[in-house]
């Protein structure tokens, strides 16, 4: 099983503490990181569980891409959320009013994050909610 790649007093994107050396996202780190299983982690980021637990497939290009937007966006709210626990939480939980009540975590498994993306960069700058 690939190790996630960590630095030492790291203080980038939250996403980089879950790369391997290979550049892609270690399923098992990212699952003991937010205190899931890997099926919980399947069920977040809106992927079928055997998309985790089987090797070929949790690294096929479409699960490390829905894991890396879940990741970009948690890593975004952190500093806001007050620690990625909450961050996930507010991921999982928070109804968005600029999308009729949906969540994020509902967005991105309809693969709207780049709407969620942009959502959040108009709130950062001073824009509503």
């Amino acid at each position: 099983m690939a190790q996630a790649h960590k630095h030492p007093g790291e203080t980038g994107p939250l996403i980089l503490s879950y790369m391997d050396r290979g550049g892609k996202i270690a399923i098992g780190q990212v699952a003991d990181g937010f205190g899931m299983s890997k099926g919980q982690l399947a069920e977040t980021a809106g992927l079928a569980r055997e998309s985790l637990y089987r090797s070929e497939r949790s690294r096929a290009a479409k699960t490390q891409s829905r894991l890396r937007e879940m990741l970009e966006i948690i890593s975004r709210i952190t500093e806001w959320a007050g620690g990625k626990e909450q961050a996930m939480a507010w991921y999982r939980a928070q109804p968005l009013p600029a999308f009729g009540g949906r969540t994020a975590e509902a967005l991105v498994k309809d693969g709207k994050a780049a709407a969620v993306r942009d959502y959040l960069d108009h709130v950062a700058l001073g824009g509503f909610a």
